[in-house]
């Protein structure tokens, strides 16, 4: 008798002991599983490797429960271009993840909506470097704004005032 051999397919979306207790977690709470799935969503983000406020957004994403792979890149611009981020919505580094593009210092809690809701969007962005973003800690925190964008244009994603959303 001859034993036919079979190959696993490798998935972005690979199920582990911990990604499954944490879904069944979820669901007890009510949690959509788009949003329980996002602890096992790797983000590759892009920055320059002198870049201590790159380093506080990582650590930022890595306590809200992110898998985070840094890639040092000196020359962010070039990043950009390939990944298709606008000129305007440029700020202090570039992420991945799920096919979505983050810019700037965007807040965990952005992204997970962003996963949860799978908007048809290039990414989300936080132009400048607002003082109170995560990675921006320090001073009055300030009130910023989000970005969607795409290939529609973009709008208004969240508001936060530091790492408070507000609508």
């Amino acid at each position: 008798m001859r034993v036919k051999e079979t190959k696993m397919v490798e998935s972005a979306y690979w199920m582990t002991r911990r990604s499954l207790v944490g879904l069944m977690a979820a669901a007890a709470l009510g949690v959509p599983a788009a949003v329980a799935f996002a602890d096992d969503t790797m983000v590759v983000v892009h920055k320059d490797p002198n870049c201590g406020c790159c380093s506080s957004w990582v650590q930022h994403l890595r306590d809200a429960g992110f898998a985070v792979r840094v890639e040092e890149a000196a020359d962010l611009k070039t990043v950009r271009a390939r990944l298709g981020i606008p000129a305007t919505l440029a700020a202090c580094h570039t992420a991945e993840v799920a096919g979505y593009m983050l810019e700037g210092h965007v807040p965990a809690e952005a992204v997970r909506r962003l996963l949860s809701e799978r908007p048809k969007a290039k990414g989300i962005a936080v132009p400048g470097m607002p003082i109170g973003s995560p990675g921006m800690e320090g001073g009055q925190p300030q009130s910023f704004t989000v970005v969607l964008f795409g290939p529609d244009g973009s709008r208004p994603f969240m508001r936060f005032i530091g790492k408070q959303s507000v609508g």
